[in-house]
């Protein structure tokens, strides 16, 4: 029984279970300070993200010397080859499925919450983009150069922020959760917007199941190895997602999990679970095309066109590249698109980010999890580098 009480998933699945209880009971009062508990764990959390990216990427690029290069295109390929494929499959779904489907209208009156008892404004030292790029910039200077000083310098960076986050982010993030499914209980998203998408929303989960399968399998196949060695592994990270709603929230778990895998090498776990915390983003991507395809039809009475949607598939692979893994930021990143390729207006924008948003922590989970297929693939062409260069 303590084994069980000490699994992160058995600490994550508590926490929701106590955070709807508290949100469907508690007064305004405890709900403030429920929000504002939550609103300091959030900054708390949010600090450390470039930390950790600055941590993890930079070394493991650094410690590949000529490789470098090659293995950063690879990834951001296999990344976009992914979100693009998930686009596409959500598209052919939605042209069968969506037609069928009798949606109402999206509940409106959700209960107001209180504003917070005071705010601390932890800025981040930087954006999550702005340490992606430094970490690429200086992992690649240094495996170049050949920075022997600078490198070690990076590894031990590398280990204060494992410290960082084994002993201060991990144990946080359970009350974090409780926190955000008790606001969720309180304000009536829960109670009163979920059952209204219901459907919609499970087709997109199962969805997402489909595409993980097919991508797992794809990995494997390249790979040579197991994937079950990996994704078995990564029931703690998908749930830490369903909490956070952030790829990047989730990545200390996410780093955790994947180190428990023995087909993954250390330097592809350490480059491609941070790198593709930020640039592979299938399952947001999957869900935000079946919902465009769904609001359409519910506010315009059609689905867009054949040709509106491909290029608008095709540009969303590339800015979800460059969307934050922050929640919400694969749909916020496109709202352009939204309103430029396929001419949605003010009230299509506005129901598109309110339904996206019930299901976005189960796309971010796919997100996570779906990073490990692509860091399975990622360790086998490291060996391959490696190889070549022996």
């Amino acid at each position: 029984m303590q084994k069980l009480k000490d699994e992160l998933v058995f600490r994550l699945i508590i926490a929701v279970a106590i955070g709807l209880g508290l949100g469907l009971v508690v007064n305004e009062s405890l709900m403030l300070i429920i929000l504002t508990i939550r609103d300091v764990l959030s900054q708390i959390i949010f600090f450390t993200i470039p930390l950790i990216i600055l941590g993890f990427v930079a070394p493991s690029i650094a410690s590949l010397k000529s490789g470098a290069t090659k293995l950063l295109s690879f990834a951001v390929t296999i990344a976009y080859l992914s979100t693009l494929g998930a686009a596409v499959f959500a598209m052919v779904a939605g042209y069968i499925i969506v037609p069928a489907l009798n949606i109402p209208d999206v509940a409106t009156d959700l209960r107001a919450l209180p504003e917070l008892i005071f705010s601390l404004q932890i800025t981040p030292i930087m954006s999550v983009m702005s340490a992606l790029a430094l970490s690429l910039m200086l992992g690649v200077a240094v495996a170049v150069t050949g920075a022997t000083t600078f490198e070690k310098l990076l590894n031990e960076f590398q280990a204060i922020v494992l410290k960082i986050v084994t002993s201060l982010i991990i144990p946080i993030l359970p009350v974090f959760i409780c926190a955000t499914f008790a606001r969720l209980a309180y304000q009536g998203t829960i109670t009163q917007q979920l059952p209204v998408f219901l459907v919609v929303i499970l087709i997109a989960i199962v969805g997402h199941f489909i595409w993980l399968a097919v991508l797992y399998g794809v990995a494997g196949i390249y790979s040579g190895q197991k994937p079950s060695e990996v994704y078995k592994n990564y029931a703690p990270a998908y749930f830490t997602a369903v909490g956070t709603m952030s790829s990047a929230a989730t990545l200390p778990v996410s780093l955790k999990c994947a180190d428990k895998s023995r087909v993954l090498s250390k330097d592809s776990i350490d480059f491609g679970i941070p790198l593709f915390a930020n640039i592979h983003l299938c399952g947001s991507v999957l869900t935000e095309v079946f919902f465009v395809m769904t609001v359409s039809m519910v506010l315009y009475g059609s689905m867009p066109s054949v040709a509106n949607m491909i290029v608008f598939v095709v540009l969303l692979g590339i800015f979800g590249i460059g969307a934050p893994g922050v929640p919400g930021g694969t749909v916020m990143a496109s709202l352009g698109l939204i309103t430029g390729v396929l001419g949605f207006d003010v009230e299509g924008t506005a129901l598109m980010m309110t339904i996206f948003a019930l299901q976005d922590s189960f796309g971010t989970a796919c997100n996570v999890t779906g990073d490990g297929a692509l860091t399975l693939m990622l360790s086998k062409y490291m060996n391959k580098i490696e190889s070549k260069n022996i």
